[in-house]
């Protein structure tokens, strides 16, 4: 118990503290206005409450990702809770601020012209289409995960033996219709009513499955793991830790899908001194969502062994089912599920609405006449409900390298900002470097998804290229100076007019 309680104060700790200091770097301007209100259309840009855009950026960014990662990433043993406390704090909360901030600092734009904008046209259209396919993935794996879930709630709990209630493809039907809906009604009819809601179901979920394996007269909290643990690979197949364990824990620690989400958010904060409780906080609250559900899958199983049994049978769905029930018992459980099973709708959604605002911005079509959303969204929900149909271990793969990958272009945009203005970049370009070596090491390492190429030659190249290009970021941007603050807030000025 002690090391949980230790990793949680180091997140809380982290978002006062070093949370602090990034904003400083960045510099807020609280009496600058927003895109909320220089923007204002009532469909996307509309003023909302902090605690509600904090609710609701927590729910955006919080799918499966902090609850399957950790659970697969705790097959690793406790050095998956290292990765998740540091990588939050340094990594991924810094990440999800600026890829948020540098929204509002540049009229609620999404990341490709975010990217476009610090790096050039030239990322700026590779962003552009590998963001969509990043949030095409995450759709389909947020419509396949939790349809998954909920038949197999609905014909366990309620079914008689042998008896089936509802199919597999009719729950996603009902998921593909509700994301329909979602993504072309403004922000405040559903996602921004409804949403503050399902976070107190995501709190409960939280909280309850934490005191429950807390005062279990069965479990006791990372029991058997030492100090020596948390610096050791226990992964009963030698999977190693490099990469992949930092491929397989992306949200809960850093993940290219936020740098999607914030700006969503971004449209609807009022005031920039807002962004460290909203997009930081944010990170740093699914942060403690991952730290559960790796904890619970480190102490709810009778060791690692019993652990990837329990993955084999199911997969993490099967982790999350049975530690829910078994901790809360039947009607607990339910409610447990579905705060689990809400995650990844909430995160679905606001993926296509994401994709949406994307095109929106490429093609300069407004949105606020439903048919022009509806002429973009249409495209995204045929090719979406096509992707359903592959298998969902590939779609997974392939989500996890893409997934992570967009987190290192986020974060260069980020250093060239920083470098622009003479600014201290080293805080987004060394989680910047780390994960550019992650990313290349594991593509070029995998047989297959990468080259097949010998650890060593991988890792090798990665590092290589994580130093290369912050050698060419610093020898274009740096010195720079201070003139682009001024053009930002002569841009802002001339939108506001």
């Amino acid at each position: 118990m002690t090391w949980f309680l230790l990793c949680v104060a180091a997140l809380i700790g982290g978002y006062f503290i070093y949370g602090s200091f990034v904003e400083r770097v960045f510099g807020i301007n609280e009496k600058r206005q927003t895109p909320a209100y220089t923007k204002n259309d009532g469909v996307d840009y509309v003023p909302m409450s902090n605690k509600k855009v904090y609710l609701v950026q927590l729910l955006n960014i919080a799918g499966v990702g902090p609850i399957f990662g950790p659970i697969l990433g705790a097959l690793y043993g406790p050095s998956a809770l290292l990765w998740i406390v540091f990588g939050c704090i340094f990594a991924g909360a810094t990440h999800d601020y600026f890829s948020g901030m540098l929204s509002v600092r540049n009229g609620g734009a999404s990341v490709p012209s975010i990217t476009g904008r610090y790096l050039g046209n030239g990322a700026k259209h590779f962003m552009n289409i590998f963001a969509l396919v990043l949030l095409l993935l995450v759709g389909v794996v947020f419509v396949s995960a939790p349809a998954g879930m909920l038949t197999n709630l609905i014909n366990d709990q309620l079914a008689t033996e042998g008896e089936t209630l509802v199919s597999l493809g009719v729950m996603v039907a009902i998921i593909f219709a509700y994301y329909i809906l979602a993504t072309i009604v403004p922000v405040d009819k559903i996602i921004g009513r409804f949403y503050p809601l399902f976070g107190g179901l995501l709190i409960f979920m939280s909280v309850g499955l934490l005191a429950a394996i807390f005062w279990s007269d069965q479990h006791t909290v990372l029991n058997g793991f030492t100090a020596g643990d948390f610096l050791t690979n226990l992964n009963p197949n030698d999977m190693p830790i490099w990469p992949a364990l930092f491929i397989t824990i992306a949200c809960g620690a850093v993940s290219g899908f936020h740098a999607t989400q914030s700006p969503l958010m971004a449209r609807c904060m009022e005031n920039e001194k807002n962004g460290r409780f909203v997009f930081y906080g944010a990170m740093i609250g699914e942060g403690v969502i991952a730290l559960i559900w790796c904890t619970i899958a480190l102490t709810f199983f009778d060791g690692i062994e019993a652990l990837q049994a329990a993955v084999g049978v199911g997969g993490p769905g099967n982790v999350v089912y049975t530690a829910s029930f078994g901790l809360l018992g039947v009607f607990g459980g339910v409610i447990a599920f579905l705060g689990v099973v809400i995650l990844p709708i909430t995160s679905g959604d606001t993926a296509f609405r994401s994709s949406r605002l994307i095109l929106a911005e490429y093609f300069n079509m407004e949105q606020k006449q439903i048919k022009n959303r509806l002429l973009i969204a249409a495209p995204l929900f045929i090719m979406g409900a096509i992707l359903t149909q592959v298998d969902f271990a590939i779609i997974w793969r392939y989500f996890g390298f893409a997934n992570q990958l967009t987190a290192v272009m986020m974060l260069w945009t980020a250093s060239a900002y920083l470098l622009r203005h003479n600014k201290l970049h080293w805080i987004t370009s060394v989680p910047a470097m780390f994960m550019t070596a992650v990313v290349a090491t594991y593509i070029l390492q995998d047989s297959t998804l990468g080259f097949g190429l010998p650890m060593n030659i991988s890792t090798g190249i990665g590092v290589a290229a994580a130093g290369g290009v912050v050698i060419l970021l610093i020898a274009k941007f740096k010195g720079i100076g201070e003139p682009d603050d001024q053009a930002e807030e002569e841009q802002q000025a001339a939108e506001t007019a």
